[in-house]
C-alpha cells in the first residue's frame, strides 16, 4: 500500500485484514467497513456497562439460545468479546496499529435480527502506533504515538480489557451468576481463533503473536495451543463457554468438556 494511503487511512490495515480473513466486508457481527459515520440508531458500549442496554442484550440471548440465564449470558459474551477484540488484535498483528476500543468508542445496535448484535467503531476512534509508523508524522488528532512495543501492548490492554471488557464482566455478573474465568476464557479463545484463522494474511509467527497478546492480557493460562489432525495449531480451552448446556447442546472444537 502506498505511503500516502497508509497515512491517510488509519484503519486500512485492520479493514484489509478483516476482508482477507472473511473474503467480504459484510460481516455478521461488525458494521460494514468497521467505522460508523452516521451514529443514528447506535449506542456506545458504555450503555452495556452502566446497565442501560445490558438487559436487552441478555433478553436477546435468551430468545436466541433458550438456555439457562447464565449459559445465554456466557454465549452472548463469547460473541460480543470476539467481535470487539478482533479488529484490535488484527490491527496489532498486521501493522502494530491498535484501535483503542474503549467502551465510549465501540458502538452497538440490535436492529439486525440475523445476529445477536452489531458492533462498529466511531470514525474518530483513537489508534495507537509506533514511532516508525507513517501515521506517527501525519498529525492526525486520533493518532497516539507510543514509545515501543511494550507501551503499545499496554495501550491495547488498557483500552480493550481494563476499560471495556473487565467492567462489562462485572456488569454481567450483577445480572447473572457466571464466573469471570469462564468469560475471560472466551476472550482468550476468541483471540487465538481469530489470529489462527487470519494467519495466512498476517506477518510473523502466529503462535508467537497469540502468546504475546495473551501474555499482555494475563489470559495465557486459559487456553493451550495443541497440534490438530494435520499438525496445525488448534485451540484447547481450559474453561467452558457453556454451549453444551443448551436445549440443543453444542460441544465446540477444543472444548474442555471433551
Amino acid at each position: 500500500m502506498p505511503r500516502r494511503e497508509v497515512t491517510a487511512t488509519p484503519f486500512a490495515p485492520v479493514t484489509a485484514a478483516l476482508r482477507a480473513m472473511f473474503g467480504t466486508d459484510d460481516l455478521p457481527g461488525l458494521a460494514r467497513g468497521l467505522l460508523v459515520d452516521d451514529e443514528f440508531g447506535w449506542a456506545p458500549a458504555s450503555t452495556l456497562i452502566d446497565g442501560t442496554r445490558l438487559p436487552e442484550l441478555l433478553r436477546n440471548a435468551a430468545v436466541r439460545w433458550g438456555g439457562t440465564p447464565h449459559a445465554c449470558a456466557a454465549l452472548a459474551w463469547k460473541s460480543y468479546s470476539y467481535w470487539t477484540a478482533l479488529p484490535v488484535v488484527l490491527g496489532w498483528a498486521s501493522a502494530r496499529r491498535v484501535p483503542l476500543a474503549g467502551p465510549d468508542d465501540v458502538l452497538i445496535h440490535f436492529e439486525d435480527h440475523r445476529q445477536l448484535l452489531t458492533l462498529g467503531l466511531r470514525s474518530g476512534t483513537a489508534v495507537a502506533v509506533l514511532p516508525n509508523d507513517p501515521l506517527a508524522l501525519a498529525g492526525l488528532p486520533q493518532v497516539r504515538v507510543v514509545a515501543d512495543e511494550a507501551e503499545l501492548l499496554a495501550a491495547l490492554r488498557a483500552s480493550l480489557l481494563d476499560a471495556h471488557l473487565s467492567p462489562l464482566i462485572a456488569a454481567i455478573q450483577s445480572e447473572v451468576r457466571v464466573g469471570a474465568r469462564t468469560l475471560l476464557g472466551s476472550v482468550a479463545s476468541g483471540i487465538a481463533h481469530g489470529l489462527l484463522r487470519a494467519a495466512d494474511n498476517l506477518p510473523g509467527p502466529t503462535t508467537q503473536n497469540i502468546e504475546t497478546l495473551l501474555g499482555a492480557l494475563d489470559l495465557a493460562d486459559l487456553i493451550e495451543l495443541v497440534p490438530g489432525a494435520n499438525g496445525e495449531p488448534t485451540v484447547q480451552r481450559r474453561t467452558c463457554c457453556l454451549a453444551f448446556t443448551l436445549p440443543r447442546p453444542k460441544v465446540c472444537q477444543g472444548c474442555c468438556v471433551r
